[in-house]
């Protein structure tokens, strides 16, 4: 009888939750066999080596911000600004958002220490500005306000995580509104 192995993506799932939790320091063959209740030995079954699951869970993090955000999307439809709601709602209701931000920040904190991974970084997030910018350039033809729309935009979706304001009276969904409204707002 042949014993079942543990799937690749469940390492690559459990090696992106040890780096959510403690950076990829925290990612240790060992530990991550641990967690899945196998031993390590299944691990060189799929992967050459720890640098190679490191990658790997690299491209999967890339691949699911840019291109399944992107196709989400774009399968919803309607106007740019529409499909910016939609982006929003995204980034508001993700069922895995929580674990999704803690990734998202611990590759940016390891970006600090590893040009390599800093590349990347740099390349996801040019990605995220660069359709930002072909929604908002759809309504908006001033090239420093359609710049000046994606940086905010985007500083705030990782800024939203760290702020713990209080917004006189009014929630945060109500000011996420307002910012909405204004963001998605016909220039003057």
């Amino acid at each position: 009888m042949a014993v079942a192995r543990t799937p690749r993506h469940k390492w690559i799932d459990e090696g992106l939750r040890a780096l959510a939790a403690g950076g990829p320091e925290a990612v240790q063959i060992e530990s991550l066999a641990k967690a899945l209740g196998v031993t390590k030995g299944g691990f060189y079954g799929y992967f050459a080596d720890r640098r190679t699951l490191l990658e790997e869970m690299l491209e999967r993090w890339e691949r699911e911000v840019t291109d399944e955000v992107e196709a989400r999307v774009e399968k919803e439809g309607g106007d740019a600004k529409t499909r910016l709601r939609h982006l929003f709602a995204i980034a508001d209701t993700d069922n895995d958002l929580d674990t999704d931000v803690m990734t998202d920040l611990a590759i940016r904190d390891w970006a600090q220490r590893d040009p390599a991974v800093a590349e990347r970084v740099r390349r996801v997030d040019n990605r995220h500005m660069d359709y930002l910018r072909s929604l908002f350039r759809a309504f908006c033809s001033d090239e420093d306000e359609v710049e000046a729309r994606c940086l905010i935009t985007f500083s705030l979706y990782i800024a939203e995580h760290f702020m713990f304001a209080d917004h006189g009276g009014r929630s945060r969904a109500d000011v996420n509104e307002l910012t909405t409204r204004w963001l998605l707002d016909s220039p003057r």
